[in-house]
């Protein structure tokens, strides 16, 4: 589960910040632990690097939120950082401290969200996720990040990878519920796509790698939603 700390001294948005992260949670099915502290002097006190996001307020009384990132980034290198703030000159100050990002206040849920999921799909890149495929004698054990595309024939499953191409037996549709939330997305009813591997589309072809692949009319508008969220994400 991914763990979110909630750093800033008004109740009001910390409470609405909160409520933000489940209305995210019952939108997209992401579940989070959320903690919320009062100012950085709290969140300092006894840190330790259990959080994947901070959310914190760049203006608070006792210990202003720039200083409370020095800090932590001094505890903590990998924590994602996400500016909440006033000013937009305050939070340009953050990326100093390697923040991810900033949200002005008061704060749009559509904002909220968007800084939300560019930190969940950067906290997806650094999480490793391994398939075990069988294959004659034996099990490979396969890299997801590695994949552009696998493909359907049959009873049998043909993955096309960074590493060379094999096949296996298996179905498309029991590899697809096990990389769901691995930014997997079909182009058509035969080919379940690396969305990280994208590099363009054309009409009704998208790139994969070195591969062009064919956008059926019925996945299409599934397909290009899936991808402009992932590029959304990415980039927002």
């Amino acid at each position: 589960m991914t763990r979110i700390a909630i750093v800033e001294d008004e109740a009001a948005v910390r409470e609405q910040l909160a409520g933000y992260v489940q209305r995210y949670t019952r939108q997209y099915g992401t579940q989070f632990e959320v903690t919320m502290f009062t100012d950085g002097v709290e969140i300092l006190e006894d840190y330790r690097p259990v959080y994947d996001i901070i959310f914190l307020d760049v203006e608070m009384q006792h210990l202003d939120g720039m200083e409370t990132a020095r800090r932590i980034r001094e505890l903590d290198s990998d924590v994602l950082l996400i500016f909440i703030t006033n000013m937009a000159q305050y939070a340009i100050k953050g990326y100093a401290v390697g923040a991810l990002d900033y949200v002005l206040k008061p704060v749009p849920y559509f904002a909220f969200s968007q800084q939300l999921q560019k930190a969940v799909n950067q906290l997806a890149k650094r999480t490793r996720h391994y398939l075990a495929v069988p294959v004659d004698g034996g099990m490979r054990r396969l890299d997801a990040a590695t994949i552009y595309y696998i493909e359907s024939e049959g009873h049998r499953v043909h993955f096309y990878t960074e590493d060379g191409d094999f096949s296996a037996p298996g179905a498309l549709k029991a590899l697809e519920e096990k990389l769901t939330g691995r930014l997997f997305a079909r182009c058509n009813s035969g080919y379940l796509v690396n969305l990280a591997q994208v590099s363009g589309v054309q009409q009704n072809t998208v790139q994969v790698g070195p591969h062009e692949l064919q956008i059926s009319r019925p996945k299409r508008r599934a397909f290009l939603a899936a991808l402009a969220d992932y590029i959304g994400g990415e980039g927002a």
